[in-house]
């Protein structure tokens, strides 16, 4: 399961270009939760914590308990966050509300192990990523942080199909082709002879 961090927010009334001018003037970030059959509820977040999780990876894929005083907290994953185009700083984020029982598409990345053992491999050959990450339909109660995907059975040639991939419960991929996730090409051939060889005798001249 995704991991869950705790952030402090705090509750704003104001909405707006103005409003969120002056947040960005007290050093925080504005932003908002929405979904769950619920209002949206603006909020406001300290610079520096927002800039620091935007900056560390992940951030997309995390889960919130989001603490707005007062003893409410929402739980919630970040769905998109804008950034200034000159100094790539934070302007707004925007969170989704996780209720249990609901659902959500969300982008999981993908773990491949195994690699290192796989007879194609060990036999010269590369893998091919064709793809890093899967849009997913997955439970909003049981986010998964990432698929682990097994290479180690691959040989020179071999393709693995998303079919062949344990997927976690609830989990469902948005494409429901069964696409290629990863293959082992054969290691490039080279005109240049191997070191030792001996050099190709010179064809006898015609007379």
């Amino acid at each position: 399961m995704a991991a869950t961090k705790q952030l402090a927010a705090t509750v704003r009334s104001g909405t707006g270009k103005g409003a969120a001018r002056s947040i960005r003037r007290e050093n925080r970030v504005p932003g908002v939760i929405y979904g769950g059959g619920e209002a949206p509820q603006p909020i406001s977040l300290d610079y520096k914590t927002i800039n620091q999780l935007i900056y560390a990876g992940h951030f997309l894929t995390t889960i919130f308990d989001v603490d707005l005083g007062g003893g409410k907290t929402e739980r919630v994953i970040p769905r998109d966050y804008q950034l200034d185009v000159v100094r790539d700083t934070p302007l707004h984020v925007d969170f989704l509300r996780l209720k249990p029982g609901s659902s959500l598409r969300i982008d999981v990345p993908l773990h491949f192990v195994g690699a290192d053992v796989a007879p194609g491999v060990k036999l010269g050959g590369s893998v091919n990523y064709v793809v890093h990450a899967i849009e997913m339909r997955v439970p909003a109660d049981n986010i998964p942080a990432s698929i682990s995907v097994d290479l180690s059975g691959m040989n020179i040639a071999d393709s693995l199909h998303i079919s062949a991939v344990k997927l976690p419960e609830g989990c469902k991929p948005i494409d429901q082709r069964d696409f290629t996730v990863a293959t082992i090409v054969p290691p490039a051939k080279s005109d240049e002879p191997a070191p030792g060889a001996a050099p190709a005798a010179a064809a006898p001249a015609k007379k």
